[in-house]
Order: C-alpha cells, then structure tokens, then sequence
C-alpha cells in the first residue's frame, strides 16, 4: 500500500491555484485508480483505489500547507506505512512551469508544506513529486503568485505539470525510482 498526498489549501478561493498542485495531481489520479468515495480521516480528504495493482491511499491535507505534517502523520500510522511508501506531491517554483521532477528525500527548499512533513515524520526520506509552476515575474511577491489561478498559457502549463505528476506517479509503482527519474527529469 501508498499514501499518496497532495500538498494544497482547502478552500474555493485555493482551488486550482499553483499552491494546489498537489491536490490537482490526486484528483487526476483518483480517476485512474477508481478512487471515488472521498471521506475525511485524520484530518485529511481521502480515497482509496489501485494503482498498477497496489492499493494506494489517495489524501488532500485539509489543514492549511503550513501544517500539513500533521494529517500526513496520521495517516501513514493509520495505514502502518513507513516514509519509504509514501508519495508527496506539490508545487515548486524553481522547476519551468509544465515540468517535473521526481526524487527520494532531500530538503525542503522553503516550502513550508514539506517543511512541516519533514517536522513531523522526523525524516526527508520520502518520494517527492514536483510540479514546476515556475518564478514570479517582475518583483511579483512569491506567495502572491503561487496563491493565485495561472491565466492562458500559464494555465496550460499548469495542467501539464499536474498531468505529469499523475502520470509520474503510476509510473513510479510500476517502475521504480530509477526508471521514473529517467523518463520524467
């Protein structure tokens, strides 16, 4: 078994803003894997499915980014699964928006979500799923542009990068990590 979370906010004023990554990656990814009974437990939105024959847990923190550690926590000691089979996905602004990029452990660059996963679980060993939403333009304020719905082509971008993501994830419990990182970085 995987739980499968996806970083965002809850909320409509959230929703499919470039901080929800995340949870636009687990929707994709609840059709594929046949997930569509959502509930909430430990402070989480959740569904289960499979996924290239593995059951997987698919989650949406409903606690704001900041502490999502806490409802991610709680579900791997739900599920009695270990940091090695959990999959995290979310935003990254140092990636080209319509990009990802998947890797096992490592820092949390400032993004306050992984930060307080990392907190929380007492490691950074887990698989990281990271959608490029790209940099601010201009002087634009970092958490003003990751807070707001990309417009046109961004919105194209977007949607690439969330679809990968998906995708990427699939690809990973069939595959491996090596595999995976060759085919989508």
């Amino acid at each position: 078994m995987y739980v499968i979370v996806g970083l965002g906010n809850p909320g409509a004023e959230y929703e499919h803003t470039r901080h929800n990554a995340g949870f636009e990656a687990i929707e994709r990814l609840s059709e594929e894997a046949g997930a569509r009974y959502w509930k909430t437990e430990c402070g989480a939105l959740t569904a289960k499915g499979k996924l290239e024959g593995e059951e997987v847990v698919l989650a949406k923190p409903q606690s704001f980014m900041n502490t999502s550690g806490g409802p991610v926590k709680q579900l791997c000691a739900k599920y009695a699964v270990g940091p090695e089979r959990l999959i995290v996905i979310h935003d990254e602004i140092d990636i080209p928006a319509g990009s990802i990029r998947v890797k096992f452990g490592g820092g949390h660059a400032g993004h306050n979500g992984l930060r307080s996963i990392c907190d929380k679980l007492g490691t950074r060993d887990w698989l990281r799923v990271r959608c490029g939403v790209g940099r601010p333009p201009g002087r634009m304020n970092v958490v003003d542009y990751v807070l707001n719905v990309p417009r046109r082509d961004a919105w194209e971008d977007f949607e690439e990068a969330t679809s990968k993501a998906a995708e990427a994830v699939a690809f990973y419990i069939r595959n491996g990590l090596e595999k995976t990182q060759q085919r989508f970085n």
